[in-house]
């Protein structure tokens, strides 16, 4: 009796924890995906993106990786807001890197990165957030500077002095 006691115990504990990460959606990589929202002139455009929010995720990137899908990106979260260089050293295929302000406004787009290139990529502007998507992808949805990204990392964090980061919704 004991024994079954044990092995329900057992058994239970064991689909809670296999229900615990269900919900997270995850790549064919197993990488976690969190949703994303891109708002330009045509619409909102909605995208699954990895997050890379600490260091070694950053230097990473989408290195060494397949082509994105066109509803995935990668979202590069950084601790500071600041003039922000990519390169393209050992991604092999193009993409569209979209450098973001604290307040979720797009401040740049540099698109069609070329592969592999170690050419720096300037923001042009303050950012804490960079998101790469597919090349062509920003043409695609008519992103352009200004435009709005949605993302809980940009929800009413802002790290630079005012009147940047004022009412600016």
């Amino acid at each position: 009796m004991l024994r079954r006691g044990i092995l329900a115990v057992l058994f239970a504990g064991a689909v809670l924890a296999a229900c615990a990460g269900a919900g997270t959606p995850k790549d064919a990589n197993g990488n976690p995906l969190e949703p994303l929202t891109i708002t330009t002139s045509t619409g909102e455009h909605k995208f699954m993106v990895e997050i890379a929010d600490d260091e070694a995720e950053r230097q990473r990137g989408l290195m060494f990786r397949d082509p994105l899908a066109d509803d995935r990106g990668m979202l590069f979260q950084f601790p500071d807001v600041a003039e922000r260089g990519f390169w393209m050293r050992n991604t092999p295929s193009p993409l569209d890197i979209i450098y973001i302000d604290p307040r979720g406004r797009i401040v740049s787009i540099a698109k069609n990165a070329t592969p592999q290139s170690e050419a720096i990529i300037p923001s042009n502007g303050p950012a804490s957030g960079v998101l790469e998507l597919r090349a062509g992808r920003a043409d695609e949805i008519g992103a352009k500077a200004g435009d709005r990204v949605r993302h809980p990392f940009f929800a009413g964090v802002c790290q630079i002095p005012p009147p940047e980061c004022s009412a600016a919704w």
